[in-house]
């Protein structure tokens, strides 16, 4: 008899190793919601740091190419954006059989993110839930050990070359300093920061040959004589922010994306946390994915292309803006025109020449309609979690020229910021376009 429950026993137990190895979790991840959700974790903690907007699409980019790359490791459909990228080397990965490539890309993510961020128990905590909820769908520990582990390899690779790109040295390099200059910056208020990443130009380039390459128009000449051209655009400022109507308003404020904006009651001075616009433009990039319906390789695919693009962005605006290191118009306008006036949002801390938003909005816009067309009609929820309402676009053109006059009806960028900033996005953009591909045939076409 004890045999016999002992057969049994073996019987059963081997009956249920038996259906615990057949379970099929091929289906635990197939579109980019999981992808999408870490990144929107990626922003919240962002936001809870208060990074910058430069560094801020530097954390996109990184974090979203490991994603990318085990995309690319796994399907002949992609190619591997190492040794594309400047300062990059080609590395050929090879996934053991038992890894899960969407889970390892997932992880690639989580790892290379979680380590660009301060609050990373704010980002291990949402990744430990996610892992869980994978786990429920079935996928084998084994599956899952091995799959965590690519991950980390391929993230291993991509957090060596970012530490090439002369970030953390800049961490040392001197502030910046307010020479008084008759038409430069000054701080504004109502803190009067300091000027926040003057040496980005130093920051090594994805895919432009320098941060010089794409420089835009000059502002024109100071002067703070009524009738002269730059009286005028000044003027134009105050004009339009004096008359600004609820929809100007609307578009001002749905644009903000200030990380720095500080309120004050009284003696009493708090910030108000907000997501940067790099940040803006990474939800744009999940929002379209999954209109588009995108898998989780096409979702890495956005993340990663539109992230280099935000990137490339901050670097050449932030070249330009501390080599023209012009005076902002709230400044300006209560000097010479109106010390009384105040803008409708308030002016972020760095010079003015060009507008960050445009520069920005537009190579990311320009990269988005490269992947999906231009014409896409666009459900913007992105600042829905910030309390502000979706807004709605026909194409992602519509959206970044929107997002680029934003700041000129916020009252804190001349209009030649905005227009030269918009030429220089695309540039950009279309420059990164041509010299960088994610699919084969554009690889063989570029040679």
């Amino acid at each position: 008899m004890r045999i016999i429950k002992t057969i049994f026993g073996l019987g059963l137990l081997l009956s249920v190793l038996s259906c615990q190895e057949q379970v099929d979790y091929s289906d635990a991840i197939t579109d980019g919601s999981y992808l999408n959700n870490a990144q929107n974790r990626i922003t919240e903690v962002i936001i809870h740091d208060i990074f910058s907007p430069p560094v801020a699409a530097r954390i996109y980019s990184y974090s979203s190419l490991a994603a990318y790359e085990v995309a690319a490791s796994v399907d002949p459909n992609y190619v591997s954006l190492l040794g594309q990228l400047n300062g990059s080397e080609k590395v050929t990965f090879t996934p053991s059989e038992k890894v899960y490539p969407p889970l390892a890309s997932l992880a690639a993510y989580y790892y290379v993110g979680t380590g660009l961020i301060f609050s990373e128990d704010m980002m291990n905590e949402h990744r430990d839930a996610v892992y869980q909820e994978l786990k429920e769908k079935g996928i084998p520990e084994d599956v899952f050990e091995a799959s965590i582990a690519y991950g980390k390899e391929v993230g291993d690779v991509i957090k060596a070359y970012s530490s090439k790109d002369n970030y953390h040295q800049s961490r040392s390099f001197p502030k910046f300093t307010v020479t008084g200059e008759i038409g430069t910056w000054e701080p504004t208020p109502p803190a009067y920061m300091e000027a926040i990443e003057p040496h980005w130009n130093k920051i090594r380039t994805f895919v432009l040959d320098s941060a010089a390459q794409f420089k835009p128009l000059a502002p024109p000449p100071f002067s703070d004589q009524p009738g002269s051209e730059f009286y005028k655009v000044a003027k134009e400022v105050y004009d339009a922010a004096v008359n600004a109507g609820e929809e100007e308003q609307n578009i001002a404020l749905f644009w903000d994306c200030n990380p720095y904006k500080m309120n004050v009651k009284g003696h009493v001075m708090f910030a108000e946390k907000k997501i940067t616009p790099g940040g803006h433009w990474m939800s744009i990039a999940g929002i379209a994915s999954k209109a588009a319906g995108k898998d989780w390789k096409g979702t890495a695919e956005t993340f990663s292309l539109t992230g280099i693009a935000l990137n490339e962005a901050f670097i050449s605006c932030w070249d330009e803006k501390y080599r023209s290191n012009l005076i902002r118009p709230e400044t300006y306008i209560n000097q010479y025109i109106d010390e009384e006036w105040v803008p409708i949002l308030q002016t972020p801390p760095f010079p003015e020449h060009t507008s960050g938003h445009s520069v920005a909005s537009s190579a990311a816009g320009y990269t988005l309609g490269k992947l999906f067309g231009d014409e896409f009609h666009l459900v913007d929820s992105s600042e829905v979690a910030y309390g502000l309402p979706v807004r709605e676009y026909d194409s992602f053109s519509q959206a970044y020229q929107e997002a680029a006059i934003s700041r000129f009806y916020g009252g804190i960028h001349y209009m030649p910021a905005i227009d030269y900033g918009v030429s220089q996005g695309l540039a950009i953009g279309e420059f990164i376009w041509d010299r960088i591909h994610t699919k084969p045939d554009q690889v063989a076409q570029a040679n």
